[in-house]
């Protein structure tokens, strides 16, 4: 099954021309750490997907490694409090497992938003669609790529984290 969700991942890229950016490992990168590990990079470089509940769908906000939703933050920008989905809602919303959540060709329940704390960095690594794939890119190409709606800042704990 993740061969198939990488694959799906891998289709939607050539639409960029960036199927080539799309990283396969033996190893796990299912969370930041391991991610970092894979990569040799720091872990806020690690572009996390993550999964809250909207109404019948969800928000997936896609934040630095180091960041953690400020729920205040996030009521503001989205009128309600931040609920991630609960386990077995999470492939079915978003379109991928748990550990391969990715902001790329995801079904319409799912609207991606890119925080403010990946844009201090060069490039990062969202997830490829399966715990131990990966995509690099740049944040304006994650930003176009993901189909985002917005930047958003929904995020704490990354500020005095400055690269």
């Amino acid at each position: 099954m993740s061969r198939q969700k990488v694959q799906i991942v891998r289709d939607y890229l050539k639409n960029y021309h960036m199927e080539d950016r799309l990283m396969e490992f033996h190893e796990s990168s299912a969370t930041v750490e391991l991610a970092a590990q894979v990569l040799q990079v720091e872990p806020a470089r690690i572009a996390k997907s993550i999964s809250l509940k909207s109404g019948d769908g969800c928000v997936i906000i896609v934040a630095a490694g180091d960041a953690k939703i400020d729920n205040s933050k996030f009521k503001t920008e989205f009128g309600m409090k931040a609920k991630l989905l609960p386990l077995e809602e999470v492939e079915p919303l978003t379109g991928y497992p748990v550990g391969g959540v990715c902001p790329f060709a995801n079904p319409s329940s799912a609207e991606v938003y890119c925080d403010v704390s990946l844009r201090r960095f060069s490039e990062v690594y969202p997830a490829g669609g399966s715990d131990s794939s990966c995509v690099r890119l740049t944040c304006e190409e994650l930003f176009q790529v993901s189909r985002s709606k917005k930047w958003v800042d929904v995020c704490k704990n990354w500020e005095s984290q400055e690269a």
